[in-house]
C-alpha cells in the first residue's frame, strides 16, 4: 500500500501544479483583460471570433466585386450587362461565359455583378437612413419626453398603421420612382422600429446617476445627450444596423417578387431571381446564382450581427 502511495503522489503533484499553471495564467489574463476598455475589449473579442470574422470576409468580398462590377466588365468579361444576344439565350455556363446567358442572350455574371451593387447600395444606404432618422426621433422622444414624447409617439403610430405595400404601390404608380429614390421609400418603412427601440434605451439611460448629475450641474441638453445617452445606444445601433442590411435586401427581393421592386433592364439579385422563376427548367443558373448571392449575404449580415451582439454586450462574453 505504502509503495502505491509512494507512485501516486509525485502524479498529483504534477497534476497539482499544473493546475496552478492554469489557474494562474487564467488569473493574468483576466487582469488583462480588465485592464482594457470597453472598446478595447469589443475588438479582443472580435478577433478571436472565427466565425464573425469569415463571415465579415465573405461580405467584404462580395463587396468589392460588386462595386468593381465596371472594370470587371469591361476589361476581364469584355461584355456588357445590357448586351443582347439572341443566339446564346438560356446558354449554361462555360469557358466563355462563366455563369451563362439569360433569357435574352446577356451574360449573367455581368448581371450579378451590376445587380450586386445595386442590391447593396439599397442595403447599405437604406440602413444609413433607417438608424439616423431612428435614432434622432427615438433619443429626442425618450430624453425630453413630456409633449415631445407625446407628438413623436403619435407619428410613428401613426406612419406605423399605413400598409406598407399599399403606400409602395401608390408610389410605384404615381412617379415611377428610380432605383435610389424607391431605396429612400423602403428605409423610411423601418425608421419607427428603431426609434422605438432606442426610446426604450434612452429613458433608462437617462436616469442613471452620471446623466442626472450632469444635469445637475447645468450642462446643455445636446450635450448631455451626445456626450452621455448616446454613447450608451451605439452599441444597440449597430447591431440594429447590420441585421437591418440583410432585412432591406431581402425587402427588395420581394416587392420584385410582387413588381414593385427596381424595374428592368436595371439589374437587382431580387428582380433577377423574380424574373428567372418562370424559367427554371430552360436555365436553372439562372435561379441559383441570385438566390445563392443573396442567401449568401443576408447570412453573412446576420452572422455579423450576431457577433456583434457578443462583443458589444459584456453578459455575453463568457458564453
Amino acid at each position: 500500500m505504502e509503495r502505491s502511495l509512494a507512485q501516486v503522489e509525485p502524479l498529483i503533484d504534477r497534476e497539482m501544479s499544473a493546475y496552478d499553471r492554469a489557474r494562474a495564467m487564467q488569473d493574468a489574463l483576466d487582469v488583462e483583460r480588465e485592464a482594457l476598455g470597453y472598446w478595447d475589449m469589443v475588438w479582443y473579442h472580435l478577433k478571436h471570433d472565427k466565425l464573425t470574422i469569415a463571415a465579415f470576409t465573405v461580405l467584404l468580398i462580395l463587396a468589392l466585386l460588386s462595386y468593381s462590377a465596371h472594370p470587371i466588365t469591361k476589361y476581364v468579361l469584355h461584355t456588357d450587362p445590357n448586351e443582347i444576344d439572341l443566339f446564346k439565350t438560356y446558354e449554361p455556363p462555360s469557358k466563355e461565359h462563366w455563369l451563362g446567358m439569360d433569357e435574352v442572350g446577356r451574360d449573367q455574371l455581368a448581371r450579378l455583378l451590376h445587380g450586386g451593387q445595386i442590391s447593396l447600395t439599397i442595403g447599405f444606404s437604406g440602413a444609413f437612413l433607417t438608424m439616423t432618422i431612428g435614432v434622432l426621433f427615438g433619443a429626442l422622444a425618450g430624453f425630453l419626453g413630456k409633449w415631445v414624447d407625446d407628438i413623436i409617439m403619435w407619428f410613428l403610430n401613426t406612419m406605423s398603421s399605413i400598409p406598407f405595400l399599399l403606400f409602395l404601390l401608390i408610389i410605384t404608380l404615381l412617379f415611377k420612382p428610380k432605383w435610389y429614390v424607391l431605396s429612400i421609400f423602403i428605409a423610411l418603412n423601418g425608421w419607427m422600429g428603431v426609434s422605438r427601440m432606442v426610446r426604450g434605451e434612452v429613458l433608462s439611460v437617462k436616469e442613471r446617476d452620471y446623466v442626472l448629475a450632469a444635469r445637475a450641474l447645468g450642462v446643455p441638453t445636446g450635450k448631455i445627450i451626445l456626450r452621455h445617452v448616446l454613447p450608451n445606444v451605439i452599441p444597440i445601433v449597430i447591431i440594429m444596423t447590420a441585421t437591418s442590411i440583410g432585412g432591406l435586401i431581402l425587402i427588395e427581393t420581394a416587392l420584385s417578387f410582387l413588381g414593385l421592386g427596381v424595374q428592368p433592364p436595371t439589374a437587382t439579385w431580387g428582380n433577377m431571381l423574380t424574373k428567372a422563376q418562370g424559367n427554371f427548367t430552360l436555365g436553372p443558373h439562372l435561379v441559383i446564382f441570385p438566390g445563392l448571392l443573396i442567401t449568401l449575404t443576408v447570412l453573412c449580415l446576420y452572422l455579423i450581427g450576431d457577433g456583434l451582439r457578443d462583443a458589444l454586450d459584456p453578459m455575453m462574453r463568457g458564453h
